[in-house]
């Protein structure tokens, strides 16, 4: 059996000599003996190997075939969103003290990353107006799910309701997390009655429409019936809108991708994750403490780490392997940099421009609004046409339209409407928009 020569396998003859040598086996032959001969080397309809610099021609070839939201106009969201990112962010976590995702265990040599954790979590209560937030989870959906187990355990109650206006993908993911755990997931609407033994009412705030929910009300009802409110809210749009903490809420989780965070293609992402003070001890991730060494001086450490590697297994509340140390610091970063008036001119701008897109988009024949109701940056459009009708014609411009959400509203198309779309290219998806009848 021989091997083919290939730029991309290191391994020279002799090196694969040695490591045959070193395992007591003669040949390639005798290693792979055991393996039908037939499926050593079987013909693969793949072609021939490329040299790097073709292999770099190629790849980019398939890259340009993507439009991503850079290379023009988009108005897509549903969880993901187009923000402008500071320059500054980018220089700042480039620097070789910062480049690490992984958790200092080692508080001695990591003051710095620490620090930057104990930022966010202090920067992240105040935003959301909650007691107490983690070091981060790893996106927001799986902070929801973690927030459904916590209400378990708090209210030793293994019914999780949901609002279902929550979205369809986080909605799966808390089904993933809780189905092994038997807890009973269902929805509830506005006003009714919960069933005996809820622990959480959950409500995405935005929902997935981009509408206000009555979180007031959603409140009640679950404190009225012993559950706990679990709020999965948008950052940006607490800067604008009642915090989540203001309603009295008990776990806030969010979505920290708008805080300075680039789309990514979908990822890595960070989670925050907030909550009252008293359900402190079942909250999963880690938590950093400030506090003064021998000599006086502040001193950082991680005070809670609720993962089994470090407490009993049965008492781990966390599987949470890493953190989230350098998406965490983009965040800090971004906060830092536009502060608490910078972040809500961003969610004034992602507001308004929202609104004055659906202003013009309702005026269109055949387009309605059929959702009624304080949206804020999104908002859901009635098409004239199936909507991925509607969004082939609008790439053909170079327009990436929304979400096709036919399946919660016939026609529905879900818009995004951010502080990166100009008043030109509003208008032009309105124009492009009414071309399509």
């Amino acid at each position: 059996m021989t091997t083919p020569f290939t730029p991309y396998t290191p391994n020279t003859d002799a090196d694969r000599q040695a490591m045959l040598k070193a395992i007591g086996v003669a040949s390639l032959d005798d290693l792979f003996r055991d393996i039908p001969a037939a499926y050593w080397n079987p013909p693969l309809d793949i072609p021939a190997p490329l040299s790097e610099l073709d292999l770099r021609r190629e790849l980019e070839t398939l890259a340009n075939e993507n439009r991503h939201a850079v290379a023009g106009p988009s108005f897509l969201g549903a969880g993901a969103y187009n923000h402008y990112v500071p320059a500054v962010s980018l220089a700042l976590v480039n620097r070789g003290e910062f480049l690490t995702a992984y958790t200092p265990y080692q508080a001695e040599v990591s003051q710095g990353t620490l620090q930057v954790t104990y930022e966010l979590q202090s920067l992240t209560c105040q935003l959301l107006d909650m007691e107490v937030a983690n070091a981060g989870m790893y996106e927001g959906a799986s902070a929801l799910a973690e927030a459904a187990l916590m209400a378990c355990r708090v209210t030793q109650r293994y019914r999780v309701a949901y609002r279902d206006t929550l979205s369809p993908a986080y909605r799966a993911v808390v089904a993933t997390y809780t189905a092994p755990h038997g807890v009973e997931l269902y929805p509830v609407a506005p006003g009714a009655t919960l069933k005996p033994e809820t622990a959480c009412v959950i409500v995405q705030h935005p929902n997935f429409f981009g509408y206000l929910e009555d979180l007031g009300a959603l409140s009640k009802t679950a404190h009225d019936a012993g559950a706990l409110l679990v709020v999965s809210a948008d950052p940006t749009a607490a800067a604008l809108f009642k915090a989540p903490g203001s309603y009295d809420a008990d776990i806030v989780t969010a979505e920290g991708q708008a805080l300075g965070l680039p789309l990514s293609f979908g990822g890595p992402y960070i989670g925050l994750f907030t909550c009252k003070s008293q359900y402190l001890r079942q909250m999963p991730g880690r938590i950093v403490g400030r506090t003064v060494d021998t000599q006086g001086r502040t001193a950082y450490v991680l005070t809670l780490q609720t993962r089994e590697q470090h407490i009993r297994r049965e008492r781990a509340t966390s599987n949470i392997c890493t953190s989230e140390a350098l998406l965490g610091l983009m965040v800090v970063v971004y906060l830092a940099t536009l502060g608490k008036q910078g972040l809500r001119q961003v969610a004034e701008l992602c507001y308004h421009k929202a609104h004055y897109a659906a202003s013009l988009i309702g005026k269109l024949p055949g387009y309605k609004l059929p959702i009624s109701g304080t949206f804020f940056q999104e908002f859901v459009v009635q098409c004239p046409r199936p909507p991925r009708e509607v969004n082939a014609a609008l790439l053909d411009q170079g327009i990436i339209g929304g979400l096709d959400i036919s399946d919660h509203v016939p026609n529905g198309l879900l818009l995004c409407v951010t502080e990166m779309n100009t008043k030109a290219e509003i208008e032009g998806l309105v124009k492009a928009l009414g071309a399509v009848r």
